[in-house]
């Protein structure tokens, strides 16, 4: 994240709270170092941003600081929302965390006209899944795998109860009405394949794979569209 960047979403995570937030809180939202948010508080302070507070106490955002506001058409705001909801329905744990996190901080910036749009939305996602199939492998570790490149030796079984050991290149995360799916490339089959996370046993990280990931992501998607876009089989 770029300097500019981070302290905007200082600015940000302080301007969506009313009581003091400490330096700790701050660092944790941010991802940064408590000295981190000690130099970037002086410098906006010095900037003339209305921050008051100190070290051990926390630090709140004064009225008076004009943010501009996200300029999105109402058909915008809609369609942001829906991506939303749809997350909340069917992401993990983080994904609905970060959906809310990013709802919150898109209203906070909204024009009076996009606010009202905010609050009464004119789609909404379907019902929720229901049954939705429980994994037991974390999809953190996926998305970890996914992130640093990571071939993982899995244990599938399939519908019919099979069990095959398969060694995997994890590329991209599907979220499905009835599953969440992760799309690899299979060293067993030498192929492309999608394997629904909720029928992986057991999974172990190995080294790394070779390429650039945005290229498998593309093949990838290649072979769904020759599959009708089919990540469930």
């Amino acid at each position: 994240m770029s300097r500019p960047a981070r302290l905007l979403r200082l600015l940000q995570a302080l301007r969506g709270r009313r009581h003091p937030v400490t330096a700790s809180q701050l660092a944790e939202t941010l991802e940064v170092s408590e000295r981190t948010i000690y130099r970037d508080i002086a410098d906006l302070v010095a900037q003339g941003a209305p921050i008051n507070g100190e070290a051990g106490f926390g630090y709140v955002l004064r009225p008076g600081l004009f943010l501009p506001p996200l300029m999105l058409s109402e058909d915008e705001v809609e369609a942001v929302m829906l991506g939303l909801s749809y997350v909340d329905q069917r992401g993990d744990k983080l994904l609905k965390a970060a959906a809310c996190e990013a709802r919150a901080k898109i209203g906070a910036v909204l024009s009076p006209e996009a606010q009202a749009a905010l609050q009464v939305p004119q789609t909404a996602p379907g019902p929720s899944p229901a049954d939705f199939p429980i994994n037991t492998v974390s999809i953190d570790d996926l998305r970890a795998a996914i992130r640093g490149q990571t071939r993982l030796d899995i244990s599938y079984v399939d519908a019919e109860e099979r069990r095959t050991q398969r060694i995997v290149w994890p590329i991209q995360l599907g979220f499905m009405d009835r599953a969440r799916v992760l799309g690899a490339w299979c060293e067993l089959r030498q192929d492309f394949r999608t394997f629904r996370t909720d029928r992986i046993a057991t999974l172990a990280p190995l080294d790394r794979f070779a390429g650039r990931r945005a290229d498998l992501v593309r093949r990838l998607h290649v072979h769904l569209e020759a599959r009708a876009g089919a990540w469930l089989s």
